[in-house]
């Protein structure tokens, strides 16, 4: 036949989703700008709506792709290479996070703006850090026992072909992630410093609050895999989804690592 497949790619249909995306995207920007100047958030949240759709029917495409037999294995390399790559340009994200804290927390600006010349103090004066070794160390604690059932959950289906343990994998690693979500929040609501004033506030929210965000992404991530597990989706061969969500998942324990020993640590003392 003169249209039959005779390689292993998969070649996409025309799609008006990366038009949407992209005009989602653009709407929801220039609506935060208007938000951020006493502007009603409607076109703000008209182009967040956009984008949810667009995330929604866009992965709905892959797994139905996954799940008809498009996802040969040359398409799953790509598919692991381009999520590879998506998670370095999470790591340079977080590199911007790291820097800022370390450059203040190394050259320390004076109060009175008198720096370099006369360098300040670090936590800045006035600022009560937590104490790592209480809650932060717990939290860690449950992120790192998250991930481990992620493993878990990834060897039972990569290895044994073990649905069952796919499941309950999947589900005591959501739940960890939503404890962890939960006893942050509960940290931030004891802060004994703010957001704004402070350089210390403002580099402390900014690293681990979208740390926590990536928590909660990452969480919603594995809780569709574990749906989707639920559903008879995934193979030993073909499970490049919940491969993903696995990764994310290490990146975000990792990255926790990182911002315990240098912000909660290292940076309090």
């Amino acid at each position: 036949m003169a249209h039959a497949k005779n390689h292993d790619y998969h070649i996409l249909h025309p799609s008006i989703l990366p038009f949407l995306g992209a005009a989602g995207g653009f709407t929801m920007l220039l609506g935060a700008v208007l938000w951020m100047h006493d502007y009603r958030p409607y076109i703000f949240l008209a182009g967040a709506i956009v984008v949810v759709y667009v995330m929604y029917a866009w992965w709905a495409d892959v797994v139905h792709e996954a799940q008809t037999g498009d996802h040969t294995p040359v398409v799953r390399i790509g598919l692991r290479y381009g999520f590879l790559l998506f998670i370095l340009s999470e790591v340079m994200f977080f590199s911007a996070w790291f820097w800022t804290f370390f450059k203040h927390a190394l050259y320390p600006m004076h109060p009175d703006g008198l720096s370099p010349m006369v360098d300040g103090v670090w936590p800045p004066e006035g600022i009560e850090t937590f104490d790592p070794w209480h809650l932060p160390f717990i939290n860690t604690l449950i992120l790192l026992c998250s991930g481990a059932a992620a493993t878990w959950a990834h060897h039972a289906i990569a290895h044994e072909n073990n649905r069952r343990d796919l499941v309950n994998g999947l589900a005591l690693a959501v739940f960890l992630g939503v404890c962890f979500t939960l006893l942050q929040a509960y940290e931030y609501s004891h802060a004994g410093f703010s957001f704004a004033g402070n350089i210390y506030g403002a580099s402390f929210f900014m690293a681990t609050g979208f740390h926590g965000v990536h928590v909660i992404i990452g969480s919603i991530f594995l809780l569709v895999c574990m749906v989707r597990a639920m559903m008879g989706h995934f193979t030993p061969d073909q499970h490049v989804g919940f491969e993903a969500a696995a990764w994310y998942w290490h990146f975000v324990d990792v990255v926790w690592l990182f911002l315990f020993a240098s912000i909660y640590v290292w940076g309090s003392a």
